[in-house]
């Protein structure tokens, strides 16, 4: 047992001599890693009280990428302090990162197509947190962006309509260098509904554009008010003729992340409003067969 003892005493003791060859270096990684958590607690703190005063999605946009692209940068200063502290030489150093970049430009070309992709969002700023996107034809509003993945909030996917499924999609950041990303709310929050309606020839055409456009106006006229002035609030009616009916069109400015909510609202006032007018019928395609009384093939007494 005493001899075991020793033994490992001896043990321990060259690893603590092994060691001691390597104490700068991993005094320097050690004081790095604990700047970079530091850095990051800092980071996190901010973070958290500017969203307490900010409140437009652009804004929370802004601030969110702003904290990453300084943590990314802060990682790569630490990075390069460590490699120019163990080397000692610029040159040297120099060197060796231009061979690593070779390296790593043939093993990684997907990943730092990211990168490459994600600073071009940061900085054009095409999309933001928040808006509501369609690339490779899923639909979802943009929850964050990260240096390799685009993080949707599904909407529709497994349910007809433009509410969340619940689901989140991760789609890589260097796809938009490859498809097209179409942006709800580049400009605003706002986009333009349609709701058509089918009336039959012989409904009051102008009874019911007045019925439909009054019944758009008794939902938006309490949200109208929350609308930038550049925004119409004024219902317009498009025609066009079919062979069952008119189907009659209103086109109006709605929220985008409600547009199912509002039309729904809106398409029940539509619904209830035509049930009490009898000037005004539903077309719906339908087959109606009539039937003649046949007349007397012989007329009597003449």
């Amino acid at each position: 047992m005493f001899q075991d003892g020793i033994y490992l005493l001896n043990i321990f003791a060259n690893i603590i001599g092994y060691l001691e060859n390597y104490m700068d270096i991993l005094q320097l990684i050690v004081t790095l890693i604990g700047s970079f958590i530091v850095f990051i607690l800092i980071l996190r703190m901010i973070r958290r009280h500017l969203l307490k005063k900010i409140k437009t999605k652009k804004q929370i946009s802004n601030v969110t990428l702003f904290l990453d692209l300084l943590k990314y940068l802060f990682l790569i200063l630490l990075v390069i302090i460590a490699f120019s502290s163990y080397y000692g030489n610029w040159g040297e150093f120099s060197f060796i990162v231009g061979l690593l970049t070779v390296a790593l430009g043939w093993a990684l070309q997907k990943p730092i197509s990211g990168v490459i992709a994600w600073l071009i969002l940061i900085t054009r700023r095409p999309v933001n947190i928040g808006d509501r996107v369609i690339i490779l034809g899923i639909k979802g509003d943009i929850t964050n962006i990260t240096l390799t993945h685009i993080f949707l909030d599904e909407v529709g996917g497994t349910i007809a309509g433009e509410e969340s499924s619940g689901r989140t999609v991760m789609i890589p950041t260097s796809i938009i260098f490859e498809q097209e990303i179409i942006n709800y709310t580049e400009r605003d929050d706002y986009i333009l509904d349609e709701i058509v309606t089918a009336i039959t020839y012989e409904s009051d055409l102008n009874k019911s554009e007045e019925i439909i456009k009054a019944s758009v106006e008794k939902i938006m006229n309490p949200l109208w008010g929350k609308f930038p002035n550049k925004i119409s609030k004024e219902p317009h009616i498009r025609l066009l003729f079919k062979d069952s009916g008119i189907d009659v069109a209103v086109r109006y400015h709605t929220i985008t992340d409600k547009r199912n909510e509002i039309s729904t609202n809106i398409r029940r006032e539509i619904w209830n409003q035509i049930q009490k007018n009898e000037d005004v019928e539903f077309a719906y395609p339908h087959t109606e067969v009539l039937f003649r009384e046949k007349k007397n093939k012989l007329i009597e007494n003449l």
